[in-house]
């Protein structure tokens, strides 16, 4: 079996046998209204990050990073905007050291390029991952109409993180599912989490 890295937060390490088997692509969708960054920012406390912004810039991701309420680590946060931001993506990830995680928060900005290129850029992605043993995060926006190489995305990811966010009444709810893992096991159920001062199992009662 590849050897697991840790991802840092229990409740994912214990359900996914010790953590994400190292070299995967992992794919994390979920809404744009969800607490989804605190799962970023708690992955960085697990090992060195490079963390690339498409959308925020880079002081206002390492300003949510400081008042973050769950516990996250320093990671290198590089802006990726602007023309050609697969090739500004690819110039960063070819000098990430062995075992680092890569996030691309959100990876929206890099689906809209031709098909022909982003795929050879997961290509690259993925080669790189499995050279250094590291992990790559892509963190994509769940809209009505997602960028057109979402498929592609959800395709050549080894892992698929689906997080569900509702709101019931006055109780919001978030459910993680985990549809595919190469390497490894699909989770049969989703994980119900609480999304606060840490990333945890949510024991409140379900909403009928």
């Amino acid at each position: 079996m590849a050897k697991r890295l840790p991802t840092g937060i229990t409740v994912l390490d214990r359900q996914l046998d010790g953590g994400i088997p190292a070299g995967s692509i992992v794919f994390f969708g979920a809404d744009p209204a969800s607490q989804s960054e605190l799962i970023l920012y708690e992955l960085t406390a697990a090992r060195g990050t490079l963390y690339l912004t498409t959308a925020r810039s880079d002081q206002a991701v390492r300003d949510g990073l400081d008042r973050s309420p769950v516990r996250s680590g320093n990671p290198t946060v590089r802006n990726v905007d602007g023309d050609g931001p697969v090739d500004q993506a690819h110039r960063l990830i070819r000098g990430l050291p062995e075992e680092a995680n890569l996030i691309v928060d959100v990876v929206d900005v890099l689906e809209r390029v031709e098909p022909p290129r982003y795929q050879n850029f997961l290509n690259e992605v993925q080669t790189h991952m499995i050279n250094t043993g590291g992990v790559t995060v892509l963190h994509g926006l769940k809209t009505e109409e997602p960028p057109r190489n979402r498929g592609m995305t959800k395709h050549m990811a080894d892992i698929v993180f689906d997080l569900d966010t509702t709101v019931n009444g006055s109780e919001i709810e978030n459910r993680l599912a985990v549809p595919k893992f190469r390497g490894g096991r699909a989770l049969d159920e989703t994980i119900k989490l609480r999304l606060t001062e840490e990333v945890d199992v949510d024991t409140s009662r379900d909403i009928a």
